[in-house]
């Protein structure tokens, strides 16, 4: 959690002691910042008096960055000042990890780089996992972290950020985790990096940044202007030979569309050219709404959770060819399902061209490394608007039955689902987004989408509370009402209740509340493994959120839904509705489950 000067000390819910000690040492901090312009002017030094972090916060305004999302501390607090002052808004959460979240998830949302701040050496890895998933979900997140002064580093500072108390490959230089990564030792850096994290922030692809920078530079004086240089870059385009090569294919034999998440900017092309030729469109987990789900060409979302209408047309009305758009076909996608495998191969088109092949490399697979947009409306050209698409009428579609409410104690999840699509989706039309538990099963299985941006589940790296913290990103963006359908364990790991309800963001959490981590249970049974202890004691959500700020309905029979989710809707305040659901019923994971099962025998 940051330093000892953790923003997280001046809650609403602690003492007023707190919040003066907290603003003594602030003024502390800004005083030696102005102690040392004082001492630089006397210099001669008078270059508009600019400081390091005046810099770096110019610097994300031109970037487009208009949120910062962290948690602040001594550290960084001429930083944090400069951010204060400047045009960008600035949240302060209540862990860092909720804040990558967040703002991963304001990027999905807003298409704009987000800023991630931290104080501490914890708080660096506090905020690790959220921005893992921010690099796997291709967001553009730029962490700003404090590091400990030169002179004071490796004599046990409190709280220490350097080589000496954490690794300094990966956490403070590009890898894996960060496209890039430095520690900032001297304002003469500043061009340098100013130019890094404008050309990684230009690429198609995402970029996750590391920018640490000591308590002691963080004040120092710019001597020159900071100038960013333009930077004009190109998206990978496919060959118009190649493009025709794929049309000449298409054209001849029968095929289907198979979307991913990376296709989401593709939206309308691709309607256009599946409703031109008449074929069939499915959608990995992470593409739903990219194509819509009501659309009588949509055969269903595939792999994990998915619809049976899928397995139903590859097994009786299999392609020659399927077009993959935006998606790894990894195992949630296709659980490398031999029936998905179409009869002469894939034509796979993505940006990376490591992609294509990789799933299944024993199949024929015409690999094209192409923006997708670009790739579709180029071949658009191929196949005219006047002709007549084939006969659509027999395509296999999902099938979401009806489940009429009862009286009884606790409430069916098809039910609650049913309501969610009625109100939610289909009267409000706001973002919903499923947590990484038997939430997103249900979701993706039962609600259905018109369009990409209305739905959020499984990503990539399926971090337990990722959608649950990122909901306030999604809300904050789009300046309205975003909802999260999140199990009782997850709730209780990592929630924001109290940030939306400080800044006044009205998102929605319906909690699947149960009494049990339900996942493991029937994971674990399906696995041979019984007995295994999964029981969380009963919480009243309400409670909670209300003693955090926010409101909330408990609702405990089916009936209680309708009026239980209008309030929550039109509400301004942050709501939470506490669902009792049965933990009976049988999870929508057997495939993954199958899965693992394989996994286990193949080892």
């Amino acid at each position: 959690m940051g330093d000892i000067f953790e923003h997280s000390t001046i809650r609403n819910s602690i003492s007023s002691e707190s919040q003066k000690c907290f603003s003594h040492y602030q003024k502390i901090a800004a005083d030696a910042v102005k102690e040392r312009l004082i001492d630089q002017h006397k210099s001669g030094i008078t270059q508009n008096m600019t400081t390091v972090s005046q810099a770096i916060v110019e610097m994300l305004e031109k970037l487009g960055v208009q949120y910062a999302f962290g948690v602040s501390g001594g550290a960084i607090a001429p930083i944090w000042q400069a951010l204060q002052q400047s045009s960008i808004q600035v949240l302060d959460f209540q862990h860092e990890a909720g804040a990558a979240f967040a703002a991963t998830e304001a990027y999905i949302a807003s298409d704009q780089p987000v800023v991630v701040f931290t104080a501490s050496a914890s708080g660096i890895t506090n905020a690790l996992t959220g921005l893992s998933a921010a690099r796997s979900e291709g967001a553009k997140v730029i962490l700003i972290s404090g590091y400990t002064s030169a002179a004071r580093r490796g004599k046990y500072a409190f709280q220490e950020i350097s080589t000496y108390t954490l690794p300094h490959s990966g956490l403070f230089t590009s890898g894996e985790l960060f496209h890039y990564a430095t520690i900032l030792e001297s304002a003469l850096q500043l061009s340098e990096t100013a130019r890094q994290i404008n050309a990684g922030l230009a690429k198609t692809e995402g970029f996750v940044s590391h920018l640490s920078i000591p308590l002691d530079i963080q004040g120092s004086l710019v001597e020159e202007p900071l100038i960013i240089p333009k930077i004009a870059t190109s998206l990978p385009t496919a060959r118009e030979t190649t493009v025709a090569q794929c049309a000449k294919l298409l054209a001849e034999s029968s095929f289907a569309i198979w979307l991913g998440f990376g296709a989401r900017k593709a939206s309308a092309a691709i309607r256009d050219l599946a409703e031109r030729i008449g074929c069939a469109v499915m959608c990995s987990p992470r593409g739903k709404g990219i194509f819509p789900e009501y659309h009588p060409q949509f055969i269903g979302v595939t792999g994990f959770a998915g619809h049976e209408s899928v397995l139903k047309y590859m097994n009786h009305q299999r392609p020659d060819y399927i077009l993959v758009l935006g998606t790894q076909l990894g195992e949630l996608t296709s659980f490398w399902n031999p029936q998905m495998i179409p009869a002469r191969g894939f034509i796979h088109v993505d940006i990376d061209s490591q992609v294509p092949g990789k799933a299944y490399p024993e199949v024929y697979t015409l690999g094209v490394q192409s923006e997708i947009d670009e790739f579709i409306t180029t071949l658009l050209k191929h196949f005219p608007q006047d002709q007549s698409p084939a006969d659509v009428l027999n395509l296999p579609q999902p099938q979401i039955s009806s489940i009429i409410p009862d009286n009884s104690d606790l409430v069916r999840i098809e039910v609650l689902m049913n309501q969610i699509q009625q109100i939610i989706v289909e009267k409000y039309n706001v973002p919903v987004m499923a947590e990484a538990d038997n939430s997103f099963t249900w979701a993706i299985n039962r609600l259905q989408f018109s369009d990409f941006g209305c739905f959020r589940g499984i990503t990539e790296f399926s971090s337990m509370g990722h959608l649950n913290t990122g909901v306030l990103g999604t809300s904050l963006v789009r300046k309205g009402k975003a909802v999260s359908i999140v199990g009782n364990g997850v709730m209780l790991t990592n929630n924001e209740i109290n940030t939306a309800a400080r800044y006044q963001i009205p998102a929605v959490w319906i909690v699947l509340n149960n009494g049990q981590d339900n996942m493991s249970n029937q994971g674990m049974s399906c696995l041979g493994f019984n007995g295994m202890d999964t029981e969380i004691p009963q919480v009243d959500f309400v409670k909670i959120a209300k003693a955090m700020g926010a409101e909330g309905i408990r609702v405990a029979q089916e009936s209680e839904l309708p009026l239980a989710l209008e309030t929550a809707m039109t509400s301004q305040n942050p709501f939470i509705i506490d669902v009792l659901i049965t933990a009976t019923q049988s999870s929508l994971m057997g495939d993954r489950f199958n899965s693992l099962i394989s996994q286990e025998k193949n080892y």
